[in-house]
């Protein structure tokens, strides 16, 4: 089986408080036109997570508190799997396309977590109208902005 390598185009970063992403300074250019879009989807590395213990773990025992005891780790959006890869969908706050910098309202990932990708989101491609959940999570929000009132800690047991 062929080795593909991974090139990281930046990293997440914390500056002057604000949630972004740091571009290395040749993918600079790419960012023209991403300030026209109101969200992103970016794909990242669970850094942290890149170890053969966490990429050999198949299952999860009840990482969920209404969930089931046992879930495979495809079913989950844990960090310890095959392939520690991860997507987030954040708000964009601001492009500042001369220093390569993207700013996001918020985003799920460490400071220097290595970011493998940025797509815009659109609807007409990443939208799903009516998503099927199990009945464990029926009573999770349906969006990303209803997310940031609910309790999620009361959800997770890690």
């Amino acid at each position: 089986m062929q080795q593909e390598i991974l090139h990281p185009i930046g990293k997440v970063t914390t500056l002057d408080g604000k949630t972004a992403i740091l571009l290395e300074e040749e993918y600079a250019p790419a960012l023209a036109g991403l300030e026209s879009f109101g969200c992103v989807q970016v794909i990242w590395w669970f850094s942290g997570c890149d170890n053969e213990s966490s990429r050999s773990k198949l299952t999860a025992e009840k990482p969920y508190r209404k969930g089931p005891d046992v879930i495979g780790t495809f079913a989950t959006r844990s960090p310890e799997r095959p392939n520690p890869i991860a997507l987030s969908s954040a708000f964009i706050t601001g492009v500042d396309r001369d220093n390569g910098i993207l700013y996001l309202a918020y985003m799920d990932a460490f400071d220097d977590s290595p970011v493998l990708d940025i797509k815009p989101y659109t609807p007409s491609l990443d939208r799903v109208e009516t998503p099927r959940v199990p009945d464990w999570c029926e009573h999770w929000p349906r969006s990303v902005e209803e997310s940031g009132m609910f309790d999620w800690e009361e959800e997770f047991n890690f």
